[in-house]
Order: C-alpha cells, then sequence, then structure tokens
C-alpha cells in the first residue's frame, strides 16, 4: 500500500481531487433519485423526498468511498 501510495506522489494531484468533487457533485443528484426510487417503490405516485440525517449520513459516506476509488483509478490508469 505504501508502494502505491509513494508512486501517486509523482502524479498529478489535480486530476485526483477534480475526479473525487465531481463525482461527489454529480452523485449527490443520482442518489436522491434513487433514495426516493427505493423509499416510495411500492407507490404509484411520483414523489421527492429529502433523506433523514441518518441516510444522509449514509449516503456521503457510501459517496465518499466510491469517489475515491473514481479518483484512484483515474490515477491508476493514467500510467
Amino acid at each position: 500500500m505504501y508502494h502505491l501510495f509513494f508512486q501517486f506522489n509523482k502524479l498529478p494531484m489535480h486530476l485526483f481531487i477534480t475526479s473525487f468533487i465531481v463525482f461527489l457533485f454529480l452523485n449527490v443528484f443520482e442518489n436522491l433519485i434513487h433514495y426516493n426510487i427505493g423509499i416510495h417503490s411500492d407507490d404509484n405516485d411520483i414523489k421527492v423526498n429529502l433523506p433523514t440525517q441518518r441516510d444522509w449520513i449514509r449516503i456521503i459516506i457510501t459517496m465518499i468511498v466510491f469517489a475515491f476509488l473514481q479518483g484512484f483509478f483515474v490515477l491508476l490508469f493514467m500510467k
């Protein structure tokens, strides 16, 4: 793991940061859509509700993990 981190220090970190931020920003909307589809899957009407605080925390943690992976793979395939 240390070896990978050392190798990534040689690559431009702005790509990682840009990829990370763009993924987080765009994924918020997608996750809200999926959240509402899951919550209201039994209803015939289209409803849009904001997640509870607990659900927001779960969504954000999941998004951070996948945003990190997105940035990691961008740097990985840059080589």
